[in-house]
């Protein structure tokens, strides 16, 4: 890390206030819309010295973020200056801007930690994101740094109006786990229930602001030297995400909603909430054992199949996405464990339900109509629902976002794409500039960013798992075909009803099955006629060089 004589790094520190001013006078746009936390039950002395630590911090951080991004605006600018835009040169030195300017992003959520890992951590979940920024900036899945207990216990305390041992027959002081914004200890109730409590970070509203005004005010500042690069759209969704994930009493609902939604499957458990012990910063919940969904020696030592994990993953999250409409925006390895209890030999275990997302009942139509035409490579269906999601003409890149092949693709379900569609598609995607790729994120509605991420972060863990691309696709396709089928009511509709829409439903999928393995039957007859002729003309031309050989011998 560069290190600033002092002079210099004061200048810096007062240059980040006054630009944070001038940003709001400046931009005239607000900040993103941060969710007020209650801080009634906090002791003035308290709530001074928050603020005083937050704003001495801000200012800190703000500074690293400014020296961060502005070196990166400066890479770009004069390391792609009078390199032809499209040409491999360009693209080569795009690659190494992008790979340095993602390290050092990565040296900011570092030094920064909070907000800004938890900012990183949803830059690399994105899918449009480049690779060098995903593969960079997934490291900081796993970093975070628990605060003393000294710290937890005044916020057990001033949340909970009572001493810890008045709320609990033991609390143990070393948390269990810890991540950006809260930390996880063991205890027991009065009634020696065992229970994890999740307790916030201190300071994290005031910590907040800053760090979004700041994160504000960079998108923008980029924004203004490259035109074609604009991230408000990014600033914009995760302060609503984080907003809601400090609410602990909001994630306490989320969990029980979702456990509602799932009462009938015995794949997944939601641990319990228990009222009494829980507020705006405290969580107190049922403790439940597993490994993270994504330790494969935990699953070989229980005789698990890490692929039957995969497929039930990714089936409880198109049910959310495509029935329910109400999605877990974090599935993060930490935030899914594998219990070895349950009727198939395993459960699902679904935990931290801060970041959730209802989605509009028209849009999770429109999205399961586009998987049903994804699945089909329906071409018209695809472009037809372009001007629904707000993309127009790049709705022509669904195919590729999604399944990996292209809109004219020829391939196999899951199978990805030719040789020639490789090429074609290269150079396709050489006419795309930054600015496309910028307008295209902006268009979509927040619904589909946060479905993106999701299945970004669920096709991390499902390739962890060894699973192929196929149990992912086949489960979009049984719900979507679920979630446009009519709804029932097991409990209030007739059962003649209930077992015709059932059957209905089941056949549809069927069908849709059926024609799956024959389209792929017909791709698999095509690839081996191709691989048959090419076979042939390497023998006849084999021969003929073993002929134009003999003869050439018997000549001489």
């Amino acid at each position: 890390m560069l290190k600033f004589p002092a002079k210099t790094k004061a200048t810096l520190y007062l240059l980040t206030l006054s630009t944070g001013v001038t940003a709001a006078i400046t931009f005239r746009s607000p900040v993103p819309k941060i969710l007020p936390l209650s801080e009634d039950s906090q002791l003035p002395s308290t709530k001074f010295s928050q603020k005083f630590k937050a704003g001495f911090s801000g200012i800190r951080r703000s500074s690293r973020a400014v020296y961060t991004i502005g070196s990166n605006v400066v890479d770009y600018k004069y390391s792609l200056h009078g390199v032809p835009v499209g040409s491999d040169e360009y693209l080569h030195t795009l690659s190494e801007v992008h790979l340095r300017s993602a390290k050092r992003l990565l040296k900011l959520c570092e030094g920064n930690r909070g907000f800004y890992v938890k900012a990183g951590q949803f830059i690399a979940a994105l899918r449009p994101v480049p690779k060098e920024y995903s593969s960079t900036l997934s490291s900081l899945q796993d970093q975070a740094v628990p605060s003393p207990f000294k710290e937890i216990k005044e916020v057990l305390i001033s949340s909970l109006e009572k001493d810890v041992s008045e709320s609990f027959l033991s609390f143990d002081e070393q948390p269990i786990a810890a991540a950006s914004i809260a930390q996880v200890h063991r205890a027991q109730m009065k009634d020696g229930q065992e229970v994890a409590v999740k307790v916030q970070y201190p300071g994290l509203e005031h910590q907040m602001k800053v760090d979004i005004t700041a994160m504000s005010f960079l998108s923008k500042t980029v924004a203004w030297f490259f035109p074609e690069y604009r991230f408000d759209w990014a600033v914009s969704e995760f302060a609503e995400a984080i907003s809601l994930e400090l609410d602990f009493v909001q994630e306490a609902r989320n969990s029980e909603r979702t456990a509602r939604n799932f009462e009938n499957n015995n794949m997944v458990r939601v641990p319990v909430v228990f009222w009494e012990l829980t507020s705006r910063q405290v969580l107190t919940m049922q403790f439940c054992r597993g490994c993270k969904v994504d330790d494969l020696e935990f699953l070989k030592e229980k005789g698990i199949n890490p692929v039957k994990v995969a497929k039930a993953l990714v089936e409880l999250f198109a049910e959310m996405i495509f029935v329910h409409g109400f999605l877990h925006g974090d599935p993060h390895p930490g935030n899914i464990l594998v219990s070895p209890k349950g009727q198939n030999g395993f459960s699902l275990v679904l935990l931290d339900h801060g970041i959730y997302k209802q989605l509009d009942e028209c849009f999770r139509l429109d999205y399961c109509e586009l998987w049903k035409a994804l699945i089909l490579l329906d071409t018209k269906k695809i472009q037809d629902l372009g001007p629904r999601f707000g993309v127009g003409k790049y709705s022509r890149y669904f195919p590729l976002i999604f399944t990996g092949r292209t809109i004219d693709s020829k391939s196999a379900l899951g199978g990805g794409i030719s040789i020639e569609e490789r090429k074609h598609l290269k150079q396709e995607l050489k006419t795309l500039r930054m600015e496309d790729i910028s307008l295209f994120m902006e268009s979509l509605p927040p619904d589909f960013l946060t479905i993106l991420r999701t299945d970004g972060l669920l096709r991390s863990i499902t390739s962890k798992l060894g699973a192929s691309q196929r149990i992912r696709l086949l489960a979009y396709a049984k719900y979507s075909l679920y979630g446009l089928s009519p709804k029932y009511n097991p409990d209030s509709d007739l059962v003649v009803k209930v077992v015709y829409l059932r059957l209905k439903r089941n056949m549809t999928y069927f069908r849709l099955r059926l024609l799956l393995e024959f389209l792929e039957l017909l791709s698999w007859v095509r690839e081996f006629r191709r691989s048959f002729i090419e076979s042939i003309n390497k023998m006849l031309v084999s021969a003929e060089h073993c002929l134009v050989g003999v003869y050439s011998s018997t000549l001489l």
